[in-house]
């Protein structure tokens, strides 16, 4: 059975760092595109980074870019987002997904987390 399992969320002050990572079992993340994605309270779901298996082809959102940054850990077999510079526009539960597709829309990813919630007060 494929399971993804989102780890390291939590609550920080604005300006600060965390870092969420994607586990995955029953398959091997280095084979697939791999997507963030959150969801901020009454708002639709958001595509935040996505990074693709053969090249390392990343994608950003424009609302992290500069601030976010992905990465695979392949003899851990997970995928890590370092979110920096964090605001509160950026709380909000944050999903990881893996997928043929790589890019930042939802519909084409196939497995999916039951995400991270990150809270970041003013």
């Amino acid at each position: 059975q494929k399971r993804l399992v989102e780890s390291g969320g939590g609550l920080v002050q604005a300006g600060g760092s965390l870092n969420l990572s994607c586990a995955a079992s029953g398959f091997y993340l280095d084979h697939y595109a791999i997507g963030w994605f959150r969801q901020a309270p009454g708002k639709e779901r958001e595509g935040v980074l996505s990074i693709y298996s053969s090249d390392g082809l990343t994608y950003y959102a424009d609302s992290v870019k500069g601030r976010f940054t992905i990465s695979r850990d392949s003899a851990k077999n997970t995928v890590n987002l370092q979110m920096d510079g964090l605001s509160p526009k950026d709380t909000a539960v944050n999903h990881c997904a893996a997928g043929w597709y790589n890019g930042l829309i939802s519909g084409g990813y196939d497995y999916w987390g039951r995400g991270a919630r990150v809270t970041i007060s003013s």
